[in-house]
């Protein structure tokens, strides 16, 4: 029988399907005809297989060839095929045994000389062959991001001869070891003691580091806030072998070179002018945005209200469930987006609302003032824990000494605190449900009136309530106590400053 059955992986996010090749030769026309829902780059296949298959000095065959890509319901795209494709046409010829395919998976776009390119996504693929216990054959390029999985067997490979003389037992294919790159993390240049002053926001970053809260940063201009930001990713807690993993997965999937960042937490930074699709994903075949780029690390949007209102409200959900789902015509795809929002604000159009220093005076009038905050909507302010006030820094701050802890002390203390929520919570303190705040956020009966009473001083929400106790809660780890005390719910109290400056322009 003129058939051979050869497995790979297709890219649907970050998961890797199963895709069974079948090549089938019969007598007829010489044609080659390839079904189950291929897109055009699939169907392009067909010329870079033909001219990689007679330029390795193999025969292709003069019959009619049918590849028939199962399940015949997902959508194949791309050139990660072309491997499969050949090697089931010289199997299915009898060029090359067909014995030694099951215990193999590959993946490839191929050269029309018969060299290998390498393709996007393989590390999920890497993971799924190893859950599957078979083999993945790789090009070399792609070896190493494979690698990345513990379980995996890599084999790396340059060309499409060089596969086949590894199946024929000729010239094994070299094994890629797995990559050790626990001690890879390179720190940032900057240091959080670089910051002269602002020891109020910054006591606000570790509480954020801490627990994993989001945090807005609101001042007027050139206090900091891009700079306070961009330090937090230097005190957060070493992502661990199962994050660094989810990291390197969604940069397989979206192209970009997983062993330049990994395993350090991502910092994404996108301009305000991005639109919907790019912050949340999408396209006709949806690729991650910028909410999963910045999956387990640090997603920072400066000049808050300057971004459209439709883009912000696409955050709420991701903010809710830690993952966004995209649905296209084509495919619908989950994508994960456990990310850390780090804002930074005016206080209105020109900067200077409040401003003490004296030297610039705000000529907004209320209506402009109230204008540019409601761009901000109040479920999304209701999802930001922190929100925090950058004052302007007083000469003699300025040209001081810089004063307080370096990154890596904090990062010590931060990483002590998330400890303490995981031993007794398997979760930080910002992913606890409403169900378990009673079991861990438990507050005394004068504490729960304290809280009402401000709750109904300030307008707030049930979800806001919620968010002051995690707070709390967090405050209380820092500080190694077992209850939440009366000072640790006043200062997560002072952590909702924004809605107290924004309620009168409101009335």
């Amino acid at each position: 029988m003129s058939l051979a059955v050869v497995h790979t992986r297709a890219k649907l996010g970050i998961e890797a399907p199963l895709v069974t090749v079948e090549v089938h030769l019969s007598n007829g026309l010489p044609s080659l005809s390839i079904v189950g829902l291929p897109e055009t780059a699939v169907k392009e296949s067909k010329d870079r297989v033909r001219s990689a298959i007679l330029n390795s000095q193999f025969e292709f065959p003069a019959r009619r060839i049918t590849v028939n890509l199962a399940p015949a319901d997902l959508p194949k795209e791309g050139g990660r095929f072309d491997l499969a494709i050949a090697l089931g046409i010289l199997a299915a010829s009898d060029q090359i045994p067909t014995q030694q395919l099951e215990d193999y998976e590959v993946l490839g776009e191929l050269a029309l000389s018969g060299e290998l390119r390498p393709v996007n996504g393989c590390l999920p693929a890497a993971i799924a062959s190893s859950h599957a216990e078979r083999k993945l054959i790789l090009p070399r390029d792609n070896a190493l991001e494979a690698a990345l999985c513990k379980g995996a067997e890599i084999l790396e490979a340059r060309t499409l001869l060089t596969v086949c003389a590894h199946l024929q037992q000729r010239e094994l294919l070299p094994v890629t070891p797995h990559a050790h790159l626990g001690n890879t993390q390179q720190r940032s240049e900057n240091d959080l003691r670089d910051i002269k002053g602002q020891a109020h926001a910054k006591r606000a970053l570790e509480i954020a580091a801490s627990g994993g809260h989001h945090l807005l940063l609101y001042g007027p201009p050139g206090t900091g806030k891009t700079m306070l930001a961009s330090r937090l990713t230097d005190i957060l807690p070493p992502l661990t072998e199962t994050e660094a993993l989810e990291v390197a997965a969604v940069q397989s999937v979206s192209g970009r070179h997983t062993l330049t960042q990994y395993p350090s937490r991502p910092f994404r930074a996108p301009h305000h002018t991005a639109s919907a699709v790019a912050l949340v994903g999408g396209g006709s075949q949806p690729k991650p945005g910028e909410i999963s780029l910045s999956h387990r690390g640090v997603l920072f949007l400066d000049e808050l209200p300057e971004y459209s209102r439709q883009v912000l409200e696409v955050m709420r959900q991701p903010l809710e469930s830690g993952e966004v789902q995209i649905s296209r015509a084509a495919a619908q795809v989950r994508y994960p987006a456990n990310f850390q929002l780090i804002a930074a604000m005016n206080p209105c159009p020109c900067g200077y609302a409040n401003n003490s220093d004296g030297k610039h005076l705000c000529r907004c009038t209320p209506d402009q003032v109230l204008r540019y905050r409601s761009k901000i909507s109040g479920p999304l302010l209701d999802r930001i824990d922190l929100q925090v006030a950058v004052q302007a820094l007083k000469s003699g701050e300025l040209y001081g000494e810089a004063s307080g802890d370096n990154s890596k002390t904090v990062q010590t203390r931060v990483t002590a605190c998330r400890q303490r929520q995981l031993e007794r919570q398997q979760k930080s303190n910002a992913d606890l449900v409403s169900r378990e705040l009673d079991q861990y956020c438990r507050l005394q009966p004068k504490q729960q009136h304290l809280l009402q009473q401000a709750v109904e001083r300030l307008g707030l929400s049930a979800r806001s309530s919620h968010r002051i106790i995690k707070v709390a809660r967090t405050l209380a780890d820092m500080e190694v106590c077992e209850d939440i005390e009366d000072k640790h719910l006043m200062e997560a109290l002072g952590y909702r400053t924004f809605e107290r400056q924004a309620t009168p322009a409101c009335a």
